[in-house]
């Protein structure tokens, strides 16, 4: 059994059972915008509560949020994103095919790393020096490289005149920095601590993403850590290590993995400091997740801007100062693209395909099938299965076509077991069980269904 993954097989599996689906595919589509089928919203949701589990609920230093996604243009002002948050747009002058200029560059030229960052200059002249052609049409004629601001903007109010520009959040740290003095004023937490929140943020992308890799709208989860100045590496690198176990922790091997510093001129406006946890992509070594340094740049700015005091107070010295920050951030969409290629398994001796799951990611963790021939029966026997096991675990009743058949539909969503419920059911009150990866069966009492399952999926 081999992990043979490529996009095209990931995204034709990913549509034909359920998991992604193209947005508004009725109408022609829109570029860079998913729907998440039935399977893909409980993969996705299992994957948040798994990061919510982790890095708050488990933790007596992290405290959630759920922060609006409008809110007043003034906090992206002061954050430095109304001026900043951009990247390098490059036009084709004969095709008018759109691009980011670094990835256009880094795609094309071999071996010429992270480009992110450089002179608009710098990047015109790699372009030329290389000859990099249009990959619509072929064509070497670009306009001049510029920059283009990723903020999705709207508009507030119900009447032309009075409408006000405000723009979908292109990040959550924002929330939680702007109502840092609330949560200080009714937790009172004590330093280091954490706020941490998961929900959509919004990107006016110009390069057409490779699936979920890179969207418009897409699912994030970061939290900021609040540390004292003095303290920021001990918790940058304790960080660093609790991101590479979360990753292992979904089931991706190490040796996809690696970490890369950003170069001084690759920095956010925000950041003295930040490393990108790289995934290895059919495509290459790409970012997965980001660890960043903010020092003390959002609070200070937003105190000057708001005129609120946001330091913190320490409760043993009384000694106020501003709090400088740790952000570990979760492209949670990007993620699910690296689990549906990192599970994808072919077995050419059975001739079927494998979503190998971890267990606590699966959409269903159990499904439970009756034999067809004295239908009413043994569907009832089956439901009657289902229902004792549901609370406990995610379990799907199929009755559909015959029992192979069913076990390469459940093969191919991730089911780690499958339950068949058979004559003998009716007699003995047992149950063959089969296993997902191995594709062994046993039989085994109904009563004992819950510890046999909880001992194997744990």
């Amino acid at each position: 059994m081999d992990n043979q993954a490529t996009l095209e097989k990931v995204i034709s599996l990913a549509k034909r059972r359920g998991f992604i689906f193209p947005g508004s595919e009725i109408y022609g589509g829109l570029a860079n915008t998913y729907d998440f089928g039935p399977l893909g919203t409980e993969l996705k949701r299992n994957l948040i509560n798994l990061w919510w589990k982790s890095f708050v609920t488990d933790r007596s230093d992290m405290y959630g949020l759920d922060t609006s996604i409008l809110m007043s243009p003034k906090v992206w002002e002061a954050s430095g994103h109304t001026a900043n948050f951009t990247n390098v747009m490059i036009d084709c002058l004969t095709c008018h095919y759109r691009t980011r200029a670094d990835h256009l560059i880094e795609d094309k030229v071999e071996d010429i790393g992270n480009v992110e960052g450089k002179p608009l200059e710098e990047l015109d002249q790699i372009i030329k020096d290389n000859e990099i052609e249009c990959p619509k049409c072929g064509s070497q004629h670009w306009t001049k490289t510029r920059n283009f601001n990723q903020l999705f903007e709207t508009q507030i109010g119900i009447i032309t005149e009075g409408k006000n520009t405000a723009y979908l959040r292109g990040e959550l740290a924002q929330g939680m920095f702007v109502d840092f003095k609330q949560v200080l004023d009714s937790l009172h937490p004590k330093l280091p601590f954490g706020l941490a929140q998961s929900g959509k943020a919004f990107r006016n992308e110009i390069t057409m993403g490779k699936f979920t890799f890179r969207t418009l709208e897409f699912d994030l989860a970061e939290f900021e850590y609040f540390v004292k100045p003095a303290d920021w590496e001990t918790h940058f690198e304790y960080w660093k290590k609790e991101m590479y176990q979360f990753a292992l922790s979904v089931g991706i091997p190490a040796e996809k993995l690696r970490w890369r510093s950003h170069s001084k001129e690759e920095l956010s406006h925000y950041s003295s400091r930040t490393e990108d946890l790289e995934y290895e992509f059919p495509w290459g070594f790409k970012e997965m997740f980001g660890l960043a340094y903010r020092t003390d740049f959002d609070l200070k700015n937003h105190i000057e801007k708001s005129g609120v005091d946001l330091r913190y107070t320490d409760p043993y010295t009384q000694e106020k100062f501003i709090p400088h920050v740790i952000e570990p951030t979760f492209g949670l969409s990007r993620l699910l693209t690296i689990i549906l290629m990192n599970a994808y398994f072919e077995d050419s001796e059975k001739n079927r395909v494998v979503m190998k799951f971890p267990n606590q990611l699966s959409p269903y963790q159990v499904a439970v099938f009756p034999l067809l021939g004295n239908k009413d029966e043994l569907l009832n026997k089956a439901r009657e299965v289902a229902a004792s096991l549901r609370g406990q675990f995610r379990v799907a009743v199929d009755e559909r076509g015959n029992i192979g058949k069913r076990y390469f539909t459940q093969d191919e969503i991730g089911t780690p077991f499958c339950i068949t419920v058979d004559f003998d059911t009716l007699k003995d009150s047992s149950v063959t069980v089969r296993n997902r990866d191995t594709m062994t069966q046993e039989r085994i009492a109904i009563d004992n269904l819950p510890g046999f399952l909880l001992d194997h999926l744990s």
